[in-house]
């Protein structure tokens, strides 16, 4: 059986012998089923695609802002677009909350990569993020929007 882990750099290499013992594979493939995830541990870095389709790992601090399109997000940066598999849901559990915001149902920001606040008609806001792309918060999201940036 193959398994992922989310896990904190200081105790990976104990639990990853642990489930090799126990027969299990380890893997850093982020399309497996079983992923084994560290209770309360914000990622530091994100396990990505690019347009070649290589893997590779992201700081977060690199993310502006990141949008679902059917089963694939899409990861915006200042160096370029990445692609996950992972849900918008499962990012939102595993991005730390004082610096990712849910705007929408199919977008995340950074709130370090937001640029400017642009208020809207009917309780709408655009926003533009440090690489100059706009992106909305919905009527949904508006009131905790407002909340998490005091205004």
């Amino acid at each position: 059986m193959k398994v992922r882990l989310d896990v904190s750099e200081n105790c990976y290499e104990e639990i990853r012998q642990k489930l090799q013992q126990a027969g299990f594979e380890v893997t850093e493939n982020d399309d497996e089923q079983f992923i084994l995830h560290e209770k309360d541990l914000y990622a530091s870095h994100l396990a990505l695609k690019n347009e070649k389709g290589e893997r590779l790992h992201l700081p977060i601090e690199d993310v502006i802002f990141m949008e679902s399109y059917g089963h694939t997000i899409e990861v915006v940066t200042l160096k370029g677009r990445y692609q996950s598999s992972e849900s918008l849901r499962r990012m939102s559990e595993i991005l730390d909350p004082a610096i990712f915001l849910r705007i929408s149902n199919s977008t995340i920001i950074n709130r370090r990569q937001l640029k400017e606040i642009i208020p809207g008609f009917s309780m709408k806001f655009r926003l533009r993020m440090a690489d100059g792309s706009q992106v909305e918060v919905t009527r949904s999201y508006y009131n905790a929007f407002r909340e998490f940036f005091k205004i």
